[in-house]
């Protein structure tokens, strides 16, 4: 992107960048959320990449090593510089991303969202290592919607809101509602208001699962759970430990390559996704709402019967019911406070925390037994997630069975009754939420056993 109007300055001298590159040379590093690493390679050339280090017409990979060495102590960011990527946690792996900045002589670091994919020590870590770059005269732009985080870590903070920004805050004298307010434009409450689950019957009943990633690796090894009527259970883990290949087992978007899902009792393992949604009641909140959840170009009239166009009143042989459609999709807007000009308007001219909105009242608005929410409040408002947590938990106190998706810890606690934690493709344990940490939540996330047998 450049900008169309105003001017960036580096150390008081206007700064002209037309590529990354232009970036890195004037001393800007950028660890984005999504890493930008080559598994298959070592640490030490993923860190070189595009900047190599030749010595007579070879690959210099002894003299970068030594200097990934003397930045990691610097640093205090513990590398092998021979490990190869795809074989690193998570969090170290963010730190290559951070090593490979600091390699290009970076003084200015943008981190995107830097703890959406770690476990709370991971997450203590990475504070560490952000205090020690900052003693040292590092500049460091903290992108995030982690208020909480924001206002430990920061100096200044600064509030965008739709692109403008509007207003800047002193973390020392503000909090996190000031925040959450001047994010969204009005007061927001923070906390989710819920009573003690009245937990019923059991409605979902994994038993065994086993499943394979779409390259055919284990992704599923032996889950069993139970989630009750009247109850919230939350998935915890770092992103890429199963969930996903969970969910759509769950859904019927995936075979399980063995084991057992029964809903109300009725076993529906490998069934469509059509036969689950209609004989197990179910609905799914997909965590890529773009992908999985509607189609952009449609009207949100029409995304908002994609589940039930088929049915009466929407559809009678090949004619759809374009008046039915619009009073449907009228009364749930209203409902569910979705905003738009009109129900004609495109799925994609809506805002993110909208689109989620949407989707949220297309399969929140009919009869079902069991939810499936996947990353439900992903890249959306503060206000949109108050709105939706509340819509959770409502349909838990309507008898809802609900699974619960999440790569943000502080949503697993603040909505579970129960949570269960996942490690590569297993289920570590299961906790109940008046036992469950953030620190022992964040051991079972790395895999570190705390003596607890899982419990359906």
């Amino acid at each position: 992107y450049q900008p169309t109007e105003g001017q960036i300055r580096v150390d008081g001298s206007p700064g002209e960048m037309h590529s990354p590159r232009d970036a890195i040379d004037l001393g800007i590093g950028m660890v984005h959320q999504h890493f930008q690493l080559v598994p298959v390679m070592s640490v030490v050339d993923n860190i070189m990449l595009g900047s190599e280090s030749v010595d007579r017409g070879l690959l210099d990979r002894q003299s970068v090593s030594a200097q990934i060495q003397e930045l990691s102590e610097r640093y205090n960011m513990a590398v092998d510089p021979n490990s190869i990527i795809e074989d690193l946690p998570v969090g170290i792996q963010q730190r290559v991303e951070i090593l490979k900045a600091l390699y290009r002589n970076a003084e200015i670091l943008i981190l995107d969202e830097p703890t959406s994919v770690l476990t709370p020590q991971e997450i203590e870590g990475l504070f560490e290592v952000m205090e020690l770059l900052r003693s040292q005269g590092k500049s460091i732009i903290f992108i995030t919607h982690k208020l909480k985080e924001v206002l430990r870590i920061a100096d200044r903070i600064t509030v965008l809101r739709r692109g403008e920004m509007v207003g800047e805050a002193d973390p020392a004298t503000t909090s996190q509602e000031n925040l959450a307010a001047l994010m969204v434009g009005r007061k927001v409450t923070l906390e989710v208001e819920k009573e003690p689950a009245s937990a019923g019957d059991v409605l979902l009943q994994l038993r065994d699962i086993e499943a394979h990633t779409d390259l055919g690796e284990p992704a599923l090894r032996g889950v069993s759970l139970d989630v009750r009527a009247g109850e919230i259970v939350g998935i915890a883990g770092v992103q890429g430990n199963g969930q996903t290949e969970l969910v759509e087992v769950v859904t019927g978007l995936r075979p399980a390559t063995s084991g057992s899902v029964l809903i109300s009792g009725v076993d529906l393992t490998n069934a469509s996704p059509r036969r689950i949604t209609e004989e197990g009641a179910i609905c799914h909140v997909p965590e890529d709402r773009h992908m999985y959840g509607m189609v952009d170009a449609y009207s949100v009239a029409d995304n908002l019967v994609l589940s039930s166009y088929y049915k009466r009143p929407f559809s009678s042989g090949l004619t759809m019911n374009e008046q039915a459609i619009a009073q449907h999709a009228e009364e749930l807007v209203a409902q569910f406070d979705v905003r738009t000009p009109s129900v004609r308007t495109s799925g994609a001219s809506l805002s993110g925390g909208n689109q989620q909105k949407m989707v949220v009242a297309r399969e929140f608005g009919r009869p079902i037994r069991l939810l499936v929410a996947a990353q439900p409040t992903r890249g959306i408002d503060v206000g949109s997630i108050e709105f939706i947590h509340s819509q959770i938990v409502a349909k838990r106190d309507e008898g809802i069975a609900v699974l619960l998706v999440s790569y943000e810890l502080d949503e697993i606690m603040a909505l579970s009754d129960r949570i269960a934690v996942m490690f590569h493709g297993r289920i570590s344990a299961v906790l109940p939420r008046s036992q469950a940490t953030r620190e022992r939540i964040g051991l079972l996330m790395a895999g570190v056993s705390v003596d607890d047998e899982p419990q359906n």
